[in-house]
């Protein structure tokens, strides 16, 4: 079956043809496993213009009552949503945003090349529950897979039937998607001002309907009806934890969810605490001691494999960042500390760690950084250098130590001779590198990290957004990387050039983010692999949230400071805050949430057990601070 819309320029077929468009899979019963069903499916699709039609007829065969589970009942949905061909990512494969939140579930894929028309599907009867990933393994982090999408718990009684359909459609963009979403069934619409709060902080939901409801409630309590029809509530949050509200609008049902965090100061304080306690090797091995390494939550232990994503180097760095970064943001006052030996400990563990970087992973005079300890250079990765030249730059900043700019710069310089100029760099310190060196006047350096910055720049510009290929054909952290240096050597230069060649990047990086009333999936990006290369499930599958996704909310900050546009500026905070679960209030962490119910019929929902690489989701939120 094909899924094309008449005004695309590119036809593109949104229906993947590996998988099947609406299958439905069905309970065996539990008296006869591998027996018939005692559930019937009739599947009918119809074509009415662009629009496509499918509706689900599920009939109770037996003689008893049927009850089923959330995971009893699957129906496919095989969009697009793959990173396969590089030809075709721009104009013929999609992101796909999914919500399964009860009778107003959606799902809006948006082609990630960013030109309408998109694919919008909106359910017309019945209610969803959850979505599992069906996905080829072999194909590894390149393909999202096959989504199945599971009906709320039913209750039928003999001979009785139920309905699931949907409406599938063209829509020009996010905002147009709820419009026509409306049009086509009694939509309610949930959106809060926050998804992710802090004690103290007040949530506002905001709740549309496209039809004139009497009443709506939200967890049994009347919402407030506004002069423009619209329907609101207000919570103040004084504690922490999740909250799960259930907006019902006459027949209709939304079920969405927030956040409530402690104090940020008081889950910094303990993560910090945590790290410094738990995260630093102090045995007997001297090659190791110092390292901040992957702790395992399910066993109480630290981790090490020499293996790339569990070793002593890579993305573990980012915990030495956010110790330098909290006790500056503990001397400038902008953090309170409630426990005044925690800044000492995270000192002297910082100095152990720094001698550690100095020891294993970075050679001071030449500027070559290593993946692993012993300098061990045997796997060269050009995504560790610009993260080693950020600590030295940190690490300045604390201490005021002129030499630690210097290995900063060293270590640029050499990213860019072993090819940097055309690699796409996962958090850059342009900026903060310039800004070091003009402070210490040193102007040679200053003048040959500035033309290295702007050639780097203009070769990004020239390739827009015919990315090359990285760890992964295609992805959300190929394009921030993309949008952040052009908006990084916009600022340096002041040329226009880069910061139209920027929006060009901002409007792919759009595309990834989510719309869905979650704080899961608000504004979160699309990532669906880190859980394998970083956890200790080691499972593919779509990860909301995982840190990285927050590189998005870094560039929307970026831009909103440039374009003085307070609508990124919101968007921002949102996606800073979005990857905020990974860090819990008791000081421990996981490295990805595993969204999906099933991957491969294997349960999912889960943080992972491991620690592991997540702490740049609090550097990300220390920095927006310190703007």
């Amino acid at each position: 079956m094909e899924l094309r819309f008449a005004n695309d320029p590119h036809r593109m077929n949104w229906l993947r043809p590996d998988y099947p468009y609406a299958k439905v899979s069905l309970p065996e019963p539990f008296e006869n496993p591998g027996g018939a069903p005692k559930l019937d499916a009739q599947v009918s699709t119809t074509f009415v213009g662009d629009e496509l039609r499918t509706e689900i007829t599920l009939t109770n065969l037996s003689d008893r009552p049927f009850f089923t589970r959330v995971d009893d009942i699957g129906i496919s949905l095989p969009l697009e949503d793959r990173y396969d061909d590089p030809q075709a990512i721009g104009t013929r494969r999609c992101n796909a945003q999914v919500f399964c939140g009860g009778s107003s579930s959606f799902v809006l894929a948006l082609r990630m090349g960013g030109e309408a028309p998109h694919l919008g599907l909106v359910l017309t009867e019945g209610s969803l529950s959850a979505y599992s990933i069906e996905r080829d393994a072999t194909r590894e982090s390149n393909d999202r897979g096959c989504f199945i999408l599971h009906p709320s718990p039913l209750v039928l009684e003999p001979g009785e039937q139920t309905r699931v359909s949907w409406s599938i459609f063209p829509c020009l963009d996010k905002k147009d998607f709820f419009v026509q979403a409306g049009r086509r069934s009694r939509f309610v619409r949930a959106e809060w001002d926050r998804h992710v709060l802090f004690v103290g902080e007040t949530a506002r939901l905001r709740i549309e309907a496209s039809f004139p409801p009497s009443q709506v409630t939200v967890n049994g309590v009347p919402a407030q009806r506004e002069p423009d029809g619209s329907f609101t509530v207000e919570f103040d949050v004084n504690e922490p934890g999740e909250r799960e509200m259930v907006v019902r609008a006459g027949d209709r049902t939304v079920h969405t969810r927030i956040l409530v965090k402690d104090r940020f100061d008081d889950v910094l304080e303990r993560r910090c605490d945590f790290i410094a306690r738990h995260q630093q090797y102090d045995g007997s091995i001297d090659n190791l001691r110092g390292a901040f390494l992957t702790y395992d939550n399910e066993e109480d232990h630290r981790y090490y494999n020499h293996v790339n994503d569990y070793n002593g180097g890579r993305e573990r760095v980012g915990m030495g960042i956010l110790l330098a970064q909290y006790l500056c943001a503990v001397r400038d006052g902008i953090i309170e500390v409630t426990d005044r030996l925690v800044p000492l400990l995270v000192r002297e563990s910082l100095d152990k760690y720094a001698a550690y970087v100095r020891r294993e992973l970075i050679d001071e005079e030449s500027g070559t950084s290593f993946n692993d300890m012993g300098r061990d250079g045997s796997y060269k990765r050009l995504y560790n250098a610009p993260w080693y030249a950020s600590f030295f730059l940190e690490l300045h900043r604390l201490d005021g130590n002129p030499e630690d700019v210097v290995v900063a710069y060293r270590i640029i310089a050499r990213f860019y001779e072993e090819g940097g100029g055309r690699f796409y760099p996962i958090e850059h310190p342009i900026s903060a590198l310039m800004n070091a060196l003009e402070a210490l006047g040193l102007p040679s350096e200053l003048a040959a990290a500035r033309e290295n910055f702007v050639r780097h720049a203009d070769a990004i510009a020239t390739v827009g957004t015919l990315y090359p290929p990285s760890e992964v054909n295609y992805e959300q952290s190929i394009v921030a990387p993309a949008a952040d240096i052009l908006l990084q050597v916009y600022l340096l230069t002041g040329e226009e050039k880069f910061l139209k060649a920027a929006r060009e990047q901002i409007k792919i990086l759009d595309q990834f983010n989510g719309v869905q009333p979650d704080y899961h999936l608000r504004e979160v990006a699309v990532r669906h692999w880190d859980g394998h290369w970083f956890g200790k499930r080691r499972t593919y599958g779509d990860t909301f949230p995982h840190y990285w996704s927050a590189l998005t909310g870094n560039v929307f900050s970026a831009y909103a400071a440039i374009a003085n546009d307070p609508e990124y500026a919101r968007r921002a905070d949102a996606s800073l805050r979005g990857v905020l679960p990974l860090i819990f209030d008791d000081g421990r962490a996981a490295c990805a949430y595993v969204y999906p119910l099933l991957i491969n019929g294997q349960r999912a929902q889960y943080f992972d057990p491991y620690a592991n690489d997540q702490d740049w989701a609090l550097v990300f939120t220390l920095r927006s601070l310190h703007r």
